[in-house]
């Protein structure tokens, strides 16, 4: 089994917003050199927003390893996103890159008809677009600050989910990317959790709604996993212990969530579960 950094070894590492995952030290781990691939998405079609770098970037490479065509929407991070489409094309699937801000609701009209376009159809939606900023003080949370993070994580899903609806059939999926703290709260990011609770509502809300019509919905909550937001947006002091609170004394990688996006993607697998929010924490747990 792979080594993990555990939280004790993790370092002090401050890096600007929007950070790219090559200056991060560690790096993560998103190549997924141990999954063990079974044509589960063969023929599939997917479009993951956030996609160009941490979680995203692995779920892209799983789902190519499975035998998808990814699409990847992202807002800033050109260097990581061709990273992405290369790796994905290495596993030889197609990937086109959409450079669109989520907040914008003709911006996900445009990245969907560009993906339906380019592979023939919509399969899999996979929202995990997110913005954080840590305040101590909730004193310190601005308006537009607020503003931001909830048009991004829970106005960016409800845009991207309006704009695939019309593409997707009986058998095809949407995947919200929530989070632990959705569940349980953290002193340092008010608004994240407020919308990451959002997140988890509209999973269940948007999972009956569309039931009749055949489509799923569901939503992978993480815990703390090593990605680029965390040290551009996190406390020093966070950082360098960033993991030890949860049962497995360190912070999980990005290819260690990627299968539950496999899972919930596949109709073989997960085809009776719907507005189901499954936590993948290392043992931080939302109850008991």
């Amino acid at each position: 089994m792979e080594s993990r950094p555990t939280a004790e070894e993790m370092p002090a590492l401050t890096l600007p917003y929007p950070a790219r995952q090559s200056d991060m030290t560690p790096a993560p781990d998103t190549d997924l050199s141990q999954y063990r691939p079974a044509g589960k998405l063969t023929g599939k079609a997917a479009l993951i927003t956030g996609g160009d770098s941490g979680i995203g970037r692995a779920v892209a490479i799983a789902y190519a390893l499975e035998g998808a065509d990814v699409a990847i929407l992202y807002n800033e991070n050109d260097e990581d996103a061709r990273t992405t489409r290369d790796l994905v094309e290495e596993r030889g699937r197609r990937c086109l890159l959409l450079k669109r801000d989520v907040r914008d609701p003709s911006a996900c009209r445009s990245a969907v008809a560009e993906t339906v376009a380019a592979f023939g159809g919509l399969n899999i939606l996979v929202n995990n677009a997110a913005y954080q900023k840590a305040q101590k003080d909730f004193a310190d949370i601005t308006e537009d600050q607020f503003r931001r993070t909830l048009e991004t994580n829970l106005f960016g899903y409800f845009h991207m989910a309006q704009a695939a609806l019309p593409h997707l059939s009986e058998g095809d999926t949407i995947i919200n990317t929530g989070s632990i703290v959705g569940l349980v709260g953290n002193e340092l990011l008010v608004d994240y959790c407020a919308s990451k609770g959002g997140i988890h509502a509209f999973t269940k809300a948007l999972a009956l709604n569309l039931a009749p019509k055949g489509i799923r919905v569901n939503c992978v909550a993480p815990g703390p996993v090593w990605t680029p937001n965390i040290p551009a947006t996190m406390p020093v002091e966070e950082v360098e212990q960033f993991g030890h609170e949860v049962a497995l004394a360190r912070p999980g990688q990005p290819e260690e969530l990627a299968p539950a996006y496999v899972f919930l993607a596949s109709d073989g697998d997960s085809s009776f579960i719907t507005g189901h929010i499954l936590e993948v924490t290392g043992g931080k747990l939302s109850s008991g």
